[in-house]
Parts: C-alpha cells; structure tokens; sequence
C-alpha cells in the first residue's frame, strides 16, 4: 500500500501542477478579498462578474483540494503502521484513486481559456451553392451536438446562401465551464464529398467549410486591444430584424488593423450593441490567433491565412461512393456518418483531446 500511495500522491501533486491548482486557489483568495470590502457592490456589473469568477474557480479548484486533502489524511494513517487500519486505508485509497481517475480530464483541458464559453463561426469555403449548403449540414450538426450536451446557443450573426444554405453564421455557445476545452478540436476546415443535389447531372462534388472556434472574451482586460490599431465603420444592415434594422446606420464593422481581422455585426437592433457583439467577437478571435501564434502582444500577430479549400481540411466526409468521417489528425474514422451529422461528435473531440493532452498550456 506504501508504494500504491505515494504513486498516487506524486500523480495528484503532478497535475496540481499542471493545472496550476495552487494558482488559481490564490486568484480565488485575491477575488474572495474583494468582494468582502465594504463599497464592492457598488459596480453591480463588475461585481456580479467577480462573483462569477469565483464560482467558476471554485467548481475547478474544490475537487482537487479535497482529493489532495483526503490522500494526506491516508498518509498519516497509513505512518501509523496500524494493521487494524489497513483496511480503511485500503478503502479510503480505493475512493481517492476513482476520485483522481474521474478528475484527469481536466488535463486534456488545461489550456489558458478552456475553461471559457466559445464562439464558433461557420463559412463556406470552394464549392459554391454545395459549400453553402454545406455549411448550413455543418451547423445543424452542431446545434443537435449542443443540445445533446444541454448547452444553450444564440445566433449572433449570419448571411444566407442565395439558392440555400448559409455563407456564413456566428454561434454564441454557452453551457459548463469548458466548452472551449471540447470545442477547440472542431477548429479548422471541414470537407464534405457528395452527389450533389443542385447539379443537374448529379455529379460528385467535393465543398468545403470553415469551422473557428474561439474562446469567448467578454471582459477586455482578458485581451486588451489598443484603440489606434481599430478601424470601426458603421453602415445600413441588410439583414433580418424589421424595418429599424434596415433603415438605420445600425450595422458595424470592426477592423484590427495590425492581424486584418474583420469582424461585421448586423444582428442587433442598435449600432451600440452592434458594436458591442462585435468587440467581443474581436477579442475571442485574436484570443484564439494569439494561442496558435504564441505571441505575447495582441499587436504583434499577423492574419490567418488557412483557406477553406484542398489541402487544408482537418476531417472528411464522404457521402459517395461509400460512407465514412475521418479526421486527418487523429486518424479516427468511423462508416456511421448519419450518427456524426446528427451530432455524434464525441468520439471525435475525445480522440483530439488525447493526443493532443496538455499542448495547449505549452
């Protein structure tokens, strides 16, 4: 028991490390501090967003102390050399080795923002009307996976294909405390092969989609922009939302000069909230440009330039001659791809997250 103990220590005390348990434990503290002085509701914003924080630290960090927590407990029984004991301690190491197998997955999402709600943004890429219809498949795909998993999510902004389908749409995701962590894998362009239904000769086409997936950032001390790196114009929407919607300068568009990302927003009623979607639309991308760049200052990075074309996919559907999913990066695959389009992606994510353990924090 000595030795299956003081593995099982080492392994909690390693992903303490990992997951910067001790760290947060102290934010947690330093939040706690806050809410406690005497004119802290004042900001009701700011201080329901404290409140918030330390609610989400708290649903992470408390398993772990506990668990660390119950292992010295077994520690110094087990220092007592007590053969009545042995049993209890047997016990209590059993209880502590489940607890600590069911926490470990926290360390496939351990990454700066995994544990932040995400904004997923879908675009049709090559393949014209099949490409756009393409991307309207790939959000009913997500929607069903969001509601399967009891996650909630708004429309913040899309564009209809002319003859069907979507050109683009933008997903407000929100649900437990890492949706990003799960979603991150679904980053990337996505290829769909079929008979297409909108080509006379029912010829075999080959459409692709773009799938970005960002942390969403609503606080701006999280990624702080420079104003002088934005360029913001205003102008009359063309979108859905009734008449004070298309007869007002309502729509914005948000410019970061520095990476080229452009962010448009049309969906609300007001140029204000506009324009508010749309910083928080900004601030997720460059989050997310910033992860994949590794660079320390938002104004140092530089645009994406992955296209939605060949060469660039990360998981490919086949409709015909024969029926299969499989993903480039991990080489899961499965024949069952009605399942997969109808939301059955955990499979998928779960085999991203293994390989891929712990890169995020690197």
């Amino acid at each position: 028991m000595d030795e299956k103990l003081l593995e099982l220590k080492q392994d909690v005390l390693g992903a303490y490390k990992k997951l910067k348990i001790d760290d947060l434990k102290s934010r947690r503290d330093a939040l706690k501090e806050e809410s406690a002085r005497d004119n802290f509701w004042q900001d009701s914003n700011h201080a329901a967003e404290v409140m918030q924080q330390i609610a989400t630290i708290e649903k992470r960090i408390e398993p772990w102390l506990e668990l660390r927590s119950s292992i010295e407990d077994l520690d110094e029984l087990n220092e007592l050399k007590d053969d009545q004991l042995n049993e209890d301690i047997a016990r209590g190491y059993g209880s502590a080795l489940d607890e600590f197998n069911r926490l470990r997955g926290q360390l496939m999402l351990s990454g700066p923002y995994d544990d932040h709600d995400a904004l997923v943004n879908i675009s049709a890429g090559a393949g014209g009307t099949d490409a756009q219809d393409w991307t309207q498949m790939l959000f009913r795909m997500y929607s069903r996976f969001f509601d399967k998993n009891g996650w909630r999510y708004k429309v913040i902004d899309e564009s209809p294909g002319e003859e069907a389908g979507l050109k683009n749409i933008v997903l407000e995701v929100l649900g437990d405390d890492f949706i990003y962590g799960k979603l991150r894998s679904e980053h990337g362009v996505h290829r769909l092969v079929r008979l297409s239904p909108f080509n006379a000769d029912n010829l075999r086409q080959t459409s692709f989609a773009k799938v970005e997936v960002s942390p969403k950032i609503d606080s701006p001390n999280e990624v702080e922009i420079d104003d002088k790196d934005l360029k913001i114009d205003v102008y009359r929407s063309g979108g859905h939302g009734g008449q004070s919607v298309n007869t007002t300068d309502s729509a914005v568009r948000i410019t970061h000069l520095p990476s080229g990302i452009s962010v448009a927003i049309q969906n609300e009623r007001s140029q204000l909230q506009n324009k508010e979607t749309a910083m928080t639309v900004l601030r997720s991308r460059l989050a997310q440009l910033q992860i994949e760049q590794h660079a320390k200052q938002i104004g140092d990075l530089k645009g994406p330039n992955q296209s939605a074309e060949w060469g660039n996919q990360i998981r490919s559907y086949v409709l015909h001659p024969y029926k299969q999913v499989k993903d480039l990066r991990t080489r899961f695959e499965t024949s069952d791809i009605d399942a997969v389009l109808g939301g059955e992606i955990d499979q998928f994510i779960q085999a991203y997250l293994e390989q891929n353990i712990g890169s995020a924090t690197d």
